[in-house]
């Protein structure tokens, strides 16, 4: 059983930044891949990016690309979202999911969830 808990969630203003982690419980992180996604209010939860075990390679969903960069620490069992130019439509519960099949993508493939932080962008 792993155990995934996020932090870095918040309010920031349009255009701001934020950075989010994603810490998980166990020592076999690396043979994990990790991802994150996203919940707004009344919408279905949607693919943010993922970054797979072994090579570290990057996805992410195309709308996202050059503003989200997801990065991860195998050392210290963490996966990070780093946000820029943040605007009022990314304001959602972000989640992170781990994988040990590196070619997870949609959300039924992850088997690990976690509880998921808030990030609210004001206009």
């Amino acid at each position: 059983q792993v155990q995934l808990v996020e932090s870095g969630g918040g309010l920031v203003q349009t255009g701001g930044s934020l950075r989010l982690s994603c810490a998980a419980s166990t020592g076999a992180f690396s043979l994990y891949t990790m991802a994150w996604f996203r919940q707004a209010p009344g919408k279905e939860r949607e693919f943010v990016g993922r970054i797979t075990k072994f090579t570290g390679a990057t996805y992410y969903a195309d709308s996202l690309k050059g503003r989200f960069t997801i990065s991860r620490d195998n050392a210290k069992n963490t996966v990070f979202l780093q946000m820029n130019y943040l605007k009022p439509e990314d304001t959602a519960v972000y989640y992170c999911a781990a994988s040990r099949w590196a070619g997870a993508w949609t959300a039924p493939a992850f088997d690990y969830w976690g509880q998921g932080t808030q990030v609210t962008v004001s206009s």
